[in-house]
């Protein structure tokens, strides 16, 4: 009876994580389409990059990097990151490109 509790805890709270994690890409995506449409740029493609403990700054946050594909004129592209901190973008890196 105890295990079978526990088994449903445990499926539930897996279930409940991986609602976030889709709720947390969808915002990442608008975010990214966002970014990509005020710098006039073509977004190509996007995936999650890694979940991480310590950010870029040092900090001990959990946090999400999302790497994306844009192309400057539609012959090139170049790779970016998005970091997601929550449901939030925190800070987002292009590498210099062409315009």
């Amino acid at each position: 009876m105890i295990g079978d509790l526990l088994a449903f805890l445990g499926l539930s709270f897996a279930c409940f994580l991986f609602w976030q994690q889709r709720r947390q890409a969808e915002l990442a995506k608008a975010a990214i389409k966002r970014k990509c449409d005020q710098l006039d740029l073509q977004l190509v493609s996007i995936a999650l990059g890694a979940h991480k403990l310590k950010t870029p700054a040092g900090r001990w946050r959990w946090h999400t990097i999302y790497q994306f594909e844009f192309s400057a004129l539609g012959d090139d592209c170049y790779v970016g990151e998005l970091i997601m901190i929550g449901f939030r973008p925190m800070n987002f890196s292009l590498p210099p490109h062409r315009m």
